[in-house]
């Protein structure tokens, strides 16, 4: 019988000062990877930023050290050093203390992206050492810490200067620390796309990016003073244009919308949300309240010019929006996010806002450019006349025969009906499907086979997605339907699976397989990757096998050359596919909660995936060979 432990006082813990964002680094940042890394330095981008929107700040610059940290500097007013009242130099206060910083009066800053007041103190905790130097006053102010904790001595409470000077503004320079963080290496291509949008919204902000890591170094000038128009036609590079890009500005309830769109001709939908700078990538209030009223505009507009009769149904919002590429920003006094990382926009004064000045601005746009306006009315009648052809397909195809789910064809399902315990593997192969089907736990593994490349639904139309055997055997056994725009039936709740597990071989053959299938999640159940649902199993590419039968399972080239270091005499045997490994293989290496090795699949930047999804999968062949000639000293290579 286990042990009862007492639940009283002494059970209580109190984490004083930073200790709570170490113990709990992802309630703030979203999480230890590097998504959670970059993050650190969007923390202190956005500080500077701030000092830009209040009318301070023309020029950033982020660099990446050659010893692995990170350096941000601006030319804005400097952080206060003065003695605060809790008897320090405010920047102490700032840099120690959760829920400290000028964004909660609204009068050092009218608007901020980084309101919470703890990103400076949250980037402290979460870094080996962070320095700080602040030119304010004619001199430059200095202080330092250690995972959060001051190691320069105050003098009088104030900092130590340490020299001369007629510029203000301030520099910080932090690594982050090896404790807290999976890996500490920035991944600079995440931290130039961010800044290359941070200059799209604030047009006369130049921000230099440059990396000093060995055999990465380059500089890089971003200032766009055109904004959001240049935005868009950066992401509609290479796509055909239906009209001119259609931009407007306007304000209600004190909250300032900006918007940029424009038509292309494609099935896609392109919104972007940002609140304060701040990427919203899922969504919120604002975009919710664009989407409801340029519905409404385009459904009034089409009934008036006689294009919708009186006996047809209106379009529907993904009618609408068929084809668009949109900039959306707001600027909000006091915005409510979900979240400290401010993913999704809560406030409903947002969608409010936006949508009064959607409606004004778009009915003084549209009276003046009829041709335009009946362009974009055309492409939502083109839409509509697809997404009807497309539910017939879809109910001819998946309703004619009744479906079991305990019978699905190759599916080898597991015994457990709850959800949250449960588990499928898409395997690759029928020989490596009959090893997996032997080695799983019945009670919670579920096996489905598939055969070879599946189609890649980048390329193909939906009816050919319908009714490729292969996707459709997913779509059946998942259980959840397909996304909004592809029959609005997707329901995430309805999935039977907790983890959907992609098993395929250490081989180019089976990244291909890998990638098509991540394709498919992405562009038809996103949701599943988004809720983390998701994973990769990582098979052994090696097993070292020594004196008196021991063996090692080495997962990749890297580990086989550490093991060398302390191995000499033993035998290498290298996996090449699942099928060679036999039933007890498979259960210890992939399958065992116990002992394998899963990826779990995130989206970090939507904009950016969405735009290597469209280069590496799509038709145009120019991008994708630009895109591996650039990126080619980065593949590693299967020899």
């Amino acid at each position: 019988m286990a042990k009862k432990t007492a639940y009283n006082a002494d059970s209580i813990t109190v984490l004083e000062g930073l200790e709570a964002v170490r113990r709990r680094p992802g309630m703030y940042i979203g999480g230890v990877s590097t998504s959670g890394l970059n993050h650190l330095v969007y923390e202190i981008v956005d500080n500077a930023v701030d000092e830009h929107l209040a009318g301070f700040c023309t020029h950033i610059e982020v660099t990446l050290e050659k010893d692995g940290s990170v350096t941000v500097s601006d030319n804005g007013r400097g952080i206060p050093v003065d003695r605060h009242q809790k008897g320090v130099s405010a920047e102490r206060v700032i840099f120690t203390t959760l829920h400290a910083g000028g964004k909660f009066d609204n009068n050092s800053y009218k608007t901020s992206g980084g309101l919470h007041g703890v990103g400076s103190s949250v980037v402290n905790a979460l870094s080996e050492y962070l320095e700080i130097k602040i030119c304010k006053g004619g001199y430059i102010h200095y202080d330092s810490y250690e995972r959060g904790v001051p190691t320069a001595e105050l003098k009088n409470g104030l900092l130590p200067k340490i020299g001369k000077t007629d510029k203000t503004g301030t520099t910080i320079n932090f690594m982050p620390d090896g404790e807290i963080f999976e890996k500490t290496r920035f991944k600079a291509s995440a931290i130039m796309s961010r800044l290359h949008e941070t200059t799209y919204l604030n047009p006369g902000l130049e921000i230099v990016f440059t990396n000093k890591r060995e055999g990465e170094e380059e500089t890089v000038t971003y200032l766009e003073t055109e904004g959001i128009s240049a935005y868009i036609k950066e992401l509609n590079k290479g796509k055909t244009p239906i009209h001119p890009i259609i931009t407007y500005k306007g304000s209600s309830e004190n909250i300032e919308v900006e918007m940029a769109f424009q038509f292309v001709d494609t099935f896609e939908e392109n919104i972007l949300g940002y609140c304060n700078n701040i990427y919203t990538s899922d969504g919120g209030t604002h975009i919710t309240g664009f989407k409801t009223k340029f519905t409404q505009v385009i459904n009034s507009y089409a009934r008036e010019l006689g294009i919708l009769k009186e006996k047809d149904t209106n379009f529907t919002g993904a009618d609408t929006r068929c084809g668009l590429t949109a900039v959306l920003a707001i600027k909000h006094p006091d915005p409510m996010f979900e979240g400290q990382t401010k993913t999704k926009l809560g406030s409903a004064d947002g969608a409010r806002a936006v949508s009064a000045v959607t409606g004004e601005q778009l009915e003084l746009f549209f009276d003046k450019n009829i041709e335009i306006l009946k362009n974009i009315i055309a492409c939502a009648e083109k839409s509509a006349r697809i997404r009807k052809a497309e539910e017939k397909a879809k109910s001819n195809l998946l309703t004619k025969t009744k479906f079991s789910f305990e019978s699905n064809g190759k599916l080898a399902n597991c015994e457990s009906k709850d959800p949250s315990k449960c588990e499928i593997f898409i395997v690759e192969g029928d020989s490596a499907g009959g090893s997996a089907k032997t080695a799983r736990d019945r009670k919670y593994q579920a096996i489905l086979p598939i055969r070879g490349k599946i189609l890649n639904v980048e390329k193909a139309s939906i009816d050919k997605v319908l009714a490729n055997a292969e996707i459709k055997a997913m779509v059946q056994a998942f259980g959840c339907g397909f996304s909004e725009g592809y029959g609005n039936d997707f329901d995430i709740k309805k999935l039977r699976y907790d983890k959907i597990v992609i098993m395929t071989d250490a081989d180019v053959d089976g990244a291909h397989i890998s990638t098509l299938l991540l394709t498919f999640f992405y562009r038809f159940m996103p949701e599943l990757i988004r809720e983390g649902h998701v994973y990769l199993a990582m098979p052994p590419l090696y097993k070292a096998i020594m004196s008196k039968g021991k063996g090692e399972y080495l997962y990749d080239d890297i580990a086989l050359e550490k093991f060398k270091k302390t191995h000499k005499n033993f035998t290498l045997q290298r996996y090449k596919g699942l099928g060679e490994m036999d039933a007890d293989q498979l259960w210890e290496t992939t399958l065992d909660p116990n002992t394998r090795c899963l990826k779990r699949v995130d989206i970090e930047d939507g904009r950016m995936a969405n735009e290597i999804t469209s280069i590496l999968m799509g038709n145009d062949v120019e991008p994708r060979r630009d895109f591996i000639q650039e990126h080619a000293k980065e593949a590693e290579l299967d020899i």
